[in-house]
């Protein structure tokens, strides 16, 4: 779904007026169509998308009505770490934070390990324990919101997003 509908926005004519009426809408509207008529069918082609998604997910997740409350939150940050509007972006950013989120699952390492690598010893003395033995694994679900601020700070665009001028 993604791939056709990231060709049917790039390479049909539907989809250059769809483009340029989200950034020129008075350029479109004086070439002859309807802006407003252009702004429903967008809208009735997402709640479609929308609609799919949810006949697919229902089938592979377990659907609840506060499904939204725990769902809601990482949509928002793939949005936001792909950069807003960009759907190559929303894609690499999805693969990135489940790969983060799995690897973090995973992997049983705590700063405490580390440092014990390199030949420093954290005993119950050392100020912070507590923070220092505790494992990537109990991190995992603050990993995508931690990658949300660092990407918010250095790249505020996205990572494939454009910069709105």
């Amino acid at each position: 779904m993604l791939l056709a509908l990231y060709l049917v926005l790039t390479r049909t004519r539907i989809g250059l007026v769809i483009q340029a009426s989200l950034s020129h809408p008075d350029m479109v509207e004086s070439l002859g169509h309807n802006v407003p008529r252009v702004f429903m069918l967008v809208f009735a082609g997402g709640t479609a998308l929308a609609g799919l998604a949810g006949v697919i997910g229902g089938v592979a997740f377990i659907t609840e009505p506060s499904m939204a409350a725990s769902v809601g939150p990482i949509v928002f940050v793939v949005a936001v770490v792909g950069g807003m509007g960009s759907l190559a972006g929303a894609f690499l950013a999805s693969l990135l934070i489940g790969m983060l989120q799995t690897f973090a699952i995973a992997l049983d390492w705590s700063l405490a390990g580390m440092l014990g690598t390199v030949g420093i010893t954290v005993t119950e003395q050392t100020p912070l324990y507590s923070l220092w033995k505790l494992q990537l694994s109990q991190v995992a679900p603050v990993l995508p919101y931690l990658l949300l601020v660092l990407m918010l700070i250095f790249r505020p665009k996205g990572l494939l997003g454009t910069r709105a001028d």
